[in-house]
């Protein structure tokens, strides 16, 4: 089995690839939100030396979230 992602560009397409799927020839799956991300986050670290370990994501969410409970705190 090959899988292949397709951007449809006219409507009649999708009939006809749906039309295919009606006579089993082909399966019709939704992308996942998990598989585009993942493609994002590829493409991400495909540009850069090296990925962020887990430790230095964690320390950089966690100093965004103590500066954004600061600000809110400051605007009460």
């Amino acid at each position: 089995m090959e899988t292949l992602k397709i951007d449809i560009l006219n409507p009649k397409a999708k009939s006809i690839l749906q039309d295919l799927a009606d006579l089993k020839l082909i399966r019709i799956q939704k992308s996942k939100i998990k598989d585009e991300f993942q493609e994002l986050l590829d493409k991400l670290r495909m540009k850069s030396d090296e990925a962020p370990s887990l430790d230095e994501i964690t320390k950089e969410v966690e100093a965004v979230r103590k500066a954004r409970y600061e600000k809110e705190k400051s605007d009460n």
